[in-house]
């Protein structure tokens, strides 16, 4: 392919050759290793500025290279600094946490501990496959492997995005290579590869198992900011945002994190083993989590959870005419009064000082009024 291709104003060398001298200004790497990685990435850029309509249309397809060959260095720059070994661990806990929830055994649902070796094994294969593929895409030969500190960030930057590639499936969906990689060594459970990354990587080549392993705290953390960067864009994902963000608010960062690993299904045992808590200690977690649950669907975000719930007072906060009456026998003639008012859709304000009430009552009313919909509502459950 022609590296010049869809390129103008400033040749492919002449990026190469400013690529190259960033590497060199900030890692110190011999001119000729931070060379070889300049054109890799020129290369690189050149291809995705060809292929890219949006960039040929542009008008500034120059700009667009340096852009993304910028991009490209940095991520190679942040393995460089977090050097050999740390590097690893950030590599294999992001990976990890990607994949969790898609890694099973193939009968029944893995245990905690279960899971955790299970991504070991794919992330090894999976470690491999980026290998190959590094080397195809660079036209580099079949033997090569990184030997210095910045090739080895550097593959280790292409193996972060090459597994988060968005592979397109039929019904216009996509979906990120390493899932669907995930959920395929789940259903084949294919023979273990014994090769990491760090044997892989490793020119002499020596068996000693330095596997970097799964960090717990790294991939709770992992899993809780792709929860959090990932929003529902639906009136549920609403409810989830406002919820994790009045138990940070009401510093409740413990209790957030529980609910971030109840929504993806996670056993108990699994939930106290990404915590690092036992069971009493859940147990205790649980209890907390679910009276802030209570606080935030009946005083403070109401009207969001009650909508999500078709619950609204539009349906008469989900009750039946039957269970309305009783709601309402079960009433002061005040809170009757103000359930007339916001069934009319009376502004708070306008309904306190027509009920000659003070905010504070007419927060305790409406709540009140709130619970008792809900335990009728959910007393056959």
């Amino acid at each position: 392919m022609d590296l010049d291709q869809g390129i103008d104003s400033l040749s492919i060398s002449t990026l190469v050759q400013l690529f190259a001298e960033e590497l060199k200004s900030k890692t110190g790497t011999p001119w000729r290793g931070c060379l070889a990685v300049a054109e890799r990435i020129g290369r690189e850029v050149s291809r995705i500025c060809s292929e890219s309509q949006r960039i040929q249309s542009s008008g500034d397809r120059t700009a667009w290279a340096k852009s993304i060959g910028r991009h490209r260095i940095d991520q190679c720059l942040r393995y460089y600094h977090l050097g050999s070994e740390q590097g690893r661990i950030e590599l294999h806990s992001s990976l990890s946490a990607v994949v969790y929830r898609h890694i099973s055994a193939g009968q029944g649902q893995a245990s905690y501990q279960a899971r955790l070796s299970l991504i070991e094994d794919f992330l090894q294969s999976f470690y491999m496959e980026s290998l190959a593929a590094f080397r195809r895409e660079n036209q580099l030969d079949s033997l090569y492997k990184p030997l210095t500190l910045l090739e080895l960030a550097e593959f280790m930057a292409f193996s972060e995005r090459y597994g988060k590639r968005r592979i397109k499936l039929p019904g216009q969906r996509h979906q990120q290579l390493i899932i669907l990689r995930a959920q395929n060594f789940s259903r084949q459970q294919p023979p273990e590869v014994a090769i990491d990354i760090e044997q892989a990587t490793n020119p002499t080549g020596d068996g000693e198992d330095n596997r970097p392993g799964v960090s717990t705290e790294k991939v709770l953390a992992e899993i809780i900011a792709q929860t959090q960067e990932s929003p529902e864009p639906s009136l549920r994902g609403e409810v989830i945002a406002q919820l994790l963000a009045y138990l940070r608010e009401s510093k409740q960062e413990d209790c957030a994190d529980y609910f971030i690993l109840r929504l993806l299904d996670l056993s108990t045992q699994e939930i106290e083993g990404l915590l690092q808590i036992n069971s009493r200690e859940r147990d205790y977690l649980q209890q907390r989590f679910r009276y802030h649950l209570a606080r935030f669907a009946l005083s403070h975000h109401w009207e969001l959870v009650h909508e999500w719930l078709g619950a609204g007072l539009v349906h008469n906060l989900g009750l039946t005419s039957q269970q309305w009456q009783q709601l309402n026998d079960q009433l002061s003639q005040k809170q009757v009064a103000l359930l007339r008012l916001k069934k009319q859709g009376i502004e708070d304000a306008e309904a306190i000082a027509q009920l000659r009430l003070t905010i504070t009552q007419f927060k305790k009313y409406w709540t009140n009024i709130l619970e008792r919909a809900w335990e009728i509502r959910n007393f056959d459950l």
